[in-house]
């Protein structure tokens, strides 16, 4: 066999070396050719499945394909995870999950699934607060006047929530450890009740969502003594943080979109491109601007999100002695 020329040779090995990844380019490029489907595991008209539907519609007006929706409720939000771990890695099954599932990974001991190994987290989405809340009529008017209250009272002050396990739980008993205070947890279904018991003097504080709060606060039946993130919220801008007393304090909650792990990296970029633009559209800011911060980061940064998330709650979950009520509902 005649021997190539070495230029010739070299010319050969180089554009043979160039076709994978101008297959990934091209296949990215193509992507999607058909619909794709966001699969949010609780039932429509949560925050969550607002925000799938509305970047769904952001996606398909860019990327000119269907994404829809799928609501896969059950199992405290675990049913759904397991669904999307197990499709095909193509990119044509996302999955919408947020904090819920950083929490369950430690509140659950038996999930059949880890969201580090196998989940891609592909875009995070919006950032939202919680606010703790006293009644009106509460001697404490700010976070220290209130642990003061609670260190006179040990045991008698009673912290509702919105479920066992829920953020606005674990929030509470981030601030029972990191101040020191001593509260018994009364858990509710849902935020409504608890509120509801909040204004009639049932329970002392509250630690809810700032979209739940929001009028009770501005109509003077609730106090706001502190908002939970790490700064203040432009819903709320004259309320302090509860960082700014009892420091290292931090509490948010987000939401975002992943994939299968084995999701090609080229469609995982394209679509934190393209879900990064659509969150920067005037529409959708100005749709999510009552929800909370957009969060417009990278895939890598994401991904350090999640799993600084995921060691925050674990230590919480381990401080309170949490345990689930029932079972997460996985699919063998």
């Amino acid at each position: 066999m005649a021997k190539l020329p070495r230029r010739q040779f070299l010319h050969l090995a180089a554009g043979a070396a160039a076709l994978p990844a101008m297959s990934r380019i091209a296949r990215a490029q193509a992507y999607p050719s058909r619909p794709v489907r966001i699969v949010v595991t609780f039932p429509p008209g949560g925050a969550n499945d607002f925000t799938a539907r509305l970047i769904g519609q952001g996606l398909a007006e860019r990327l000119g394909q269907p994404f829809v929706v799928e609501n896969r409720p059950g199992g405290g939000g675990n049913s759904g995870v397991v669904e999307v771990v197990r499709a095909r890695p193509d990119g044509y099954t996302l999955l919408l999950f947020s904090t819920t599932h950083t929490i369950s990974a430690s509140f659950y001991s038996n999930l059949n699934y880890d969201l580090v190994r196998d989940i891609a987290p592909i875009a995070a989405l919006i950032r939202t607060s919680y606010v703790m809340l006293v009644s009106a009529a509460s001697p404490a008017k700010t976070v220290p006047e209130f642990i003061a209250y609670a260190k006179a009272n040990p045991g008698t002050v009673n912290m509702g929530s919105n479920g066992i396990g829920a953020t606005g739980h674990l929030a509470g008993e981030m601030f029972k450890m990191m101040a020191g205070v001593d509260m018994l947890h009364v858990p509710y279904r849902g935020e409504a009740p608890a509120l509801t018991d909040l204004l009639a003097g049932h329970v002392q504080v509250l630690f809810a969502t700032v979209t739940a709060a929001m009028e009770l606060v501005r109509s003077g039946r609730l106090r706001a003594l502190a908002v939970t993130a790490a700064t203040r919220w432009q819903g709320l801008p004259d309320v302090p943080t509860v960082g700014d007393f009892v420091p290292g304090y931090e509490i948010s909650t987000w939401a975002g979109i992943g994939a299968p792990k084995a999701t090609p990296a080229d469609i995982v970029e394209r679509l934190n491109g393209e879900i990064n633009a659509a969150l920067a559209s005037p529409e959708i800011r100005a749709k999510f601007t009552d929800l909370g911060t957009i969060l417009a980061i990278s895939p890598a940064e994401f991904e350090k999100l999640v799993v600084a998330d995921l060691e925050k709650w674990a230590k919480v979950v381990k401080f309170a002695n949490i345990k689930p009520v029932g079972t997460p509902g996985n699919i063998p």
